[in-house]
């Protein structure tokens, strides 16, 4: 399914009415990534000698010559590339929130190397190449065991550089599944461990090889390669981004399900997806609902302990509309979860 074709969210996908046309899904993450995009050895992540920055990269200094800022809302940069717009968020302050030290290293071939020290000793290191995609990510515990989040193969280096949508070499998604077990309604959840079933399932087919995060934020077609929580119990004021107290409550469910999957393989990534109506400029829509996306994963780390770099927030505006209609819709402002864990990372444990 391309890019700008996704089903609506809560709908039936098409290709989900032709279920004999797909094989059967994966029994696992570690049986959907295919054999030949398995790294032999995953070397660790500080192993190349860096050189200390003075202060941070800015990636918006340098970019690719056909990507045009098309306009700037708040903190957040809009960009138009092959006739598509995404929302740039800058995520460094949520990911170093609390932070004890934070500093950068210099990599050949244009990466940068970034630092986060926890008060408890934990870090969280991250190299990103030079149009700031994040290449690869591990987080050290305090006893300096590695776990792998992301991980890029550097065959694929020059891929993510690209920056096109891997989806548009990928034939249609063909389920093999009911659509209740793809995509989850969360006002339709009566027992919280349902999120929990519903988030460990492995992906719906195959994975050719491990993305970047922004490769699986750009690519729809990439991300329906997984199931998603729609989280239709949290719905923002027309204009907000803001969550009310009430509702913080109905994020337990996920939170804690997420903490279960954390303490089986901390290395686990999901991505928040922000929505909103139809109202108002395309631009606009898609800074709002990014911070949307940004609100609920600060509130899942900030109330209920979700480490943030284990989250990975992204605005899709009006893109993908629960409810078709060009007005204001309370339903259509509202977020998605999905565990991107497989898509990322090549394989479901930590290393």
């Amino acid at each position: 399914m391309p890019e700008g074709e996704q089903p609506a969210e809560g709908e039936q996908p098409a290709e989900a009415q032709q279920p004999a046309e797909a094989g059967p899904p994966p029994e696992s993450d570690a049986e959907a990534l295919v054999e030949e995009a398995r790294p032999e050895r995953i070397e660790s992540i500080t192993v190349e000698e860096g050189q200390r920055l003075e202060r941070p990269r800015d990636f918006r200094e340098e970019r690719r010559e056909d990507v045009e800022v098309v306009r700037e809302v708040g903190d957040r940069f809009i960009i138009e590339f092959n006739n598509n717009i995404y929302v740039e968020n800058p995520d460094r302050e949520r990911i170093q929130v609390d932070a004890r030290e934070v500093y950068y290293e210099e990599l050949p071939r244009g990466r940068t190397r970034e630092v986060i020290v926890r008060p408890d000793g934990t870090r969280v290191v991250t190299i990103r190449n030079r149009y700031g995609d994040i290449l690869r990510r591990s987080k050290f515990t305090p006893d300096d065991r590695e776990i792998v989040l992301v991980y890029v193969d550097e065959r694929d280096y020059d891929r993510v550089l690209e920056w096109r949508d891997p989806g548009e070499d990928l034939p249609p998604l063909r389920l093999s599944i009911p659509v209740e077990e793809y995509i989850l309604d969360a006002e339709a959840v009566e027992d919280p461990d349902a999120y929990y079933t519903f988030l460990e399932q492995p992906p719906v087919e195959k994975v050719e090889r491990t993305y970047s995060i922004a490769e699986v934020k750009r690519s729809a077609r990439i991300r329906d390669k997984v199931r998603r929580i729609d989280l239709d119990t949290i719905n923002f004021e027309f204009g907000s981004a803001e969550i009310a107290e009430s509702e913080i409550a109905d994020l337990e469910g996920v939170a804690q399900a997420m903490e279960k999957l954390l303490q089986e393989n901390p290395a686990e990534t999901f991505l928040i997806e922000g929505h909103t109506d139809a109202v108002g400029t395309a631009e606009a829509n898609l800074a709002l609902s990014d911070r949307r996306a940004e609100a609920v994963a600060t509130a899942l780390s900030g109330s209920f302990g979700i480490p943030p770099e284990n989250l990975a927030p992204q605005g899709y505006g009006e893109q993908y509309l629960k409810v078709n209609t060009e007005g204001p819709e309370r339903e259509n402002r509202r977020v998605a979860i999905r565990r991107i864990t497989p898509l990322v990372a090549p394989v479901a444990s930590a290393q």
